[in-house]
């Protein structure tokens, strides 16, 4: 919610932040292309024919930390990225581990954690 103060001239935005328990994004970027892996700053020594990234965003933010441990576990997939203060989490593998794991966050949090959870989107 952002809400418009003016004193004086100027004009002063106020940000609030009201995390709900929900995963907004859960994409599986299929066979990405290698500029990617570069500017995510992921490992570049990946097979690009058989690879796949997996973008989750969370909150709360700390909620990063518990996919990241369910992705992990789920599939032989690599953490590119777990941030617990923005709640992103890029992982990357094959499509069948990046897709095995991105859905058992996304089935985890929701029937164990009673998330509202977004559906499972694709490039």
């Amino acid at each position: 919610m952002q809400d418009h103060l003016s004193t004086e001239g100027k004009t002063r935005i106020v940000q609030e932040l009201v995390p709900g328990k929900q995963i907004t994004i859960a994409h599986l970027i299929a066979n990405p292309d290698q500029i990617l892996y570069e500017k995510l700053g992921l490992d570049p020594r990946v097979d690009y024919s058989r690879s796949a990234i997996g973008v989750l965003t969370i909150s709360p933010a700390e909620t990063a930390v518990i996919a990241a441990d369910i992705a992990v576990k789920a599939a032989g997939i690599e953490l590119g990225f777990v941030d617990r203060f923005s709640g992103t989490l890029i992982i990357t593998g094959t499509v069948s581990e990046t897709e095995a794991s991105l859905k058992a966050v996304l089935d985890y949090t929701k029937e164990k954690m009673g998330f509202a959870v977004c559906p499972m989107t694709r490039t």
